[in-house]
């Protein structure tokens, strides 16, 4: 008996496998989200939403799109990146509507902008347009190696895209965005992706010199002096980042993945002890000066002292008590009272109503969520065959995990609020836009690290068949 063994037939049975259980988990991720807009239109009103189906046909173009183009250009890729980036997504499109509904919302737009748009139907077009770019990450983007050619090219256009919004007008308090003929975007999101590439590329090269140590203090490896010039440059222009924009959120973004990407490319803890300090110096020293950071600060130190005085800390208080009026199952779909947090409820604060409307079981779903998608980033750099997929990877894994922190953190009172947005989960067009793009790459590098190396050509008859003999 004869039997023919060839890895790149295995391969070839292994990709559609992965892509119907893409497929199944498609299905199931905008089956919860349909339930979910469905059972918030019953709680609120006492019938289904009457957009109910624009909104489940929408979802189900955007979500079959994606994966029929991932199915044809990213076959071997990993099949639960996309499903739990299209179950986000669903859902915060869902929080975001029900949030729309709310008296107290639409009264406070109209007194603040003279008018109420809802965002709903604008995040679905952001929405759309993230997919958009998902689908063109993976049908421009053949190998995700080409991206090494341009390290120092991704270096500048970080650079511009983190220091353009110092020469635009601030809003509320911090200066993040460019706004351009009424139409404003947060250059922030996209400058995460830009920079991992050139942290990848850079990295890659200086690792080894990184990675050796002059003398021992403390228990840790110092680097040698002149090893120590990348993270302090970065470090400083962190710094100059959170005092002329007042962002805390991005500088803390910027430095904790240069910080990672290091670790894991040194394999040094030093790394992370200095990454540490030099982040709680920098932050401390910024706070004691600036008036903005030093509010947020405040905030959380004691959210609820100046309720009496300026009412600075009203929404991280508002933010705490909903969490804490969810208890254990939450008060159910569209029956809590977040939307006394104000502004920003449906985007800095979205993690509120998901606290107080699902309770702890439903926020820990959530942030499991969350953790899957950090969890196959990693997976995915760990399968990565060349040494820049594998930085990249844990790069892009890395920033969205340290954003979800950040922003998690600061609405649950952990550290001061950082003014980010939710991953997929929150309103904002550059966040939803760029987090898809980050999911596109991960995919194109998953798809790269799982495909068959191609077997070589059989020079005779014996090299074809393997013989199996009982």
């Amino acid at each position: 008996m004869s039997v023919v063994t060839n890895t790149t037939t295995i391969g070839a049975i292994d990709a559609p496998s992965r892509r119907n259980t893409e497929l199944m988990m498609m299905v199931f991720a905008i089956g919860i989200s349909v339930f979910a807009y469905a059972n918030v239109g019953l709680a609120m009103d006492g019938e289904l939403p009457s957009g109910m189906f624009g909104y489940g046909l929408g979802l189900v173009l955007l979500g079959g799109v994606a994966h029929l183009v991932v199915r044809k250009f990213a076959p071997y890729a990993d099949p639960l990146l996309l499903p739990l980036a299209t179950l986000l997504n669903g859902l915060g499109l869902v929080l975001i509507w029900r949030l729309d509904q709310s008296p107290k919302l639409i009264r406070d737009a109209k007194n603040l902008y003279g008018v109420f748009t809802p965002s709903a139907p604008r995040q679905l077009m952001y929405s759309a347009v993230g997919v958009a770019l998902f689908v063109g990450v993976l049908i421009l983007l053949k190998d995700h190696r080409i991206l090494q050619r341009y390290t120092y090219i991704s270096m500048v256009a970080a650079l511009i895209l983190l220091i353009l919004p110092m020469f635009f007008p601030g809003k509320f308090g911090a200066k993040i965005w460019i706004t351009i003929a009424g139409f404003s975007i947060q250059p922030g999101e996209f400058a995460k992706i830009i920079i991992a590439i050139f942290f990848a590329g850079y990295l890659m090269v200086k690792r080894d010199a990184l990675a050796l140590a002059s003398r021992r203090f403390m228990g840790l490896y110092l680097p040698r002096g002149r090893d120590l010039g990348p993270i302090l440059v970065i470090w400083v222009l962190s710094i100059l980042i959170l005092v002329f924009e007042t962002d805390l959120g991005t500088s803390l973004l910027f430095f904790g993945l240069f910080v990672i990407m290091l670790y894991v490319a040194t394999e040094r803890t030093s790394w992370i002890v200095f990454g540490l300090l030099m982040s709680a110096v920098g932050a401390v020293g910024v706070s004691t000066f600036e008036s903005h950071v030093q509010q947020r600060v405040d905030a959380w130190m004691d959210p609820f002292a100046c309720y009496k005085t300026d009412g600075a800390c009203e929404q991280i208080g508002n933010a705490i008590m909903s969490f804490g009026s969810g208890g254990t199952l939450g008060s159910g779909w569209g029956q809590g009272h977040s939307d006394l947090i104000g502004f920003a409820a449906n985007a800095d604060f979205i993690l509120s109503t998901v606290g107080e409307e699902l309770g702890l079981a439903g926020m820990m779903a959530v942030l499991l969520v969350y953790g899957l998608i950090v969890e196959r980033g990693v997976r995915t750099a760990l399968a990565a065959r060349d040494p820049f997929g594998k930085l990249l990877a844990i790069g892009l894994s890395g920033a969205f995990a340290i954003q979800v922190f950040v922003v998690a953190g600061g609405v649950m009172g952990l550290i001061p609020l950082t003014g980010m947005t939710m991953p997929f989960l929150a309103a904002g067009g550059s966040s939803v836009i760029a987090n898809w793009a980050l999911i596109g790459v991960l995919i194109r590098i998953s798809d790269t690290a799982r495909r068959p190396a191609p077997s070589p050509a059989p020079t005779s008859d014996a090299e074809m068949t393997q013989v199996v003999r009982p």
